[in-house]
């Protein structure tokens, strides 16, 4: 993937993706609160800030550059999400925004939230 492309997805709003994390969830019958945790786990956000950047439209960039403190296991997220092998993103910011697409995919694959939440 491109500069290009990478600065256009770090421009998306948050919010624009987040309906499909939601339905991509809900539809293998997991929950918006095991969502938001997974969310919070990884970024140290909590709920009332989640639910305002929702609000804010703020983007990826801003999302995880603002993030209180990405979990210290986040190195343990590994595998292929969109082709890619999350371990070895080379951009820090698409890197995060692929761990995020990794974890809301293995809560929709119905992974169990001790091993989702590394410990």
């Amino acid at each position: 993937m491109n500069e290009k492309n990478y600065n256009r997805i770090f421009k998306m709003s948050f919010a624009s993706v987040y309906p499909h994390y939601v339905t991509k969830v809900e539809k293998k019958g997991r929950t918006i609160a095991e969502l938001h945790e997974v969310i919070v786990w990884l970024t140290g956000y909590d709920e009332a800030t989640l639910h305002k950047i929702i609000a804010d439209k703020t983007n990826f960039e801003d999302f995880f550059k603002n993030a209180p403190q990405l979990h210290p296991n986040v190195s343990k997220i590994t595998g292929v999400i969109c082709g890619c092998r999350v371990e070895e993103i080379e951009n820090p910011l698409m890197q995060k925004i692929r761990y995020l697409d990794k974890l809301v995919d293995e809560l929709a694959k119905g992974k169990v939230m001790e091993k989702i939440l590394r410990p």
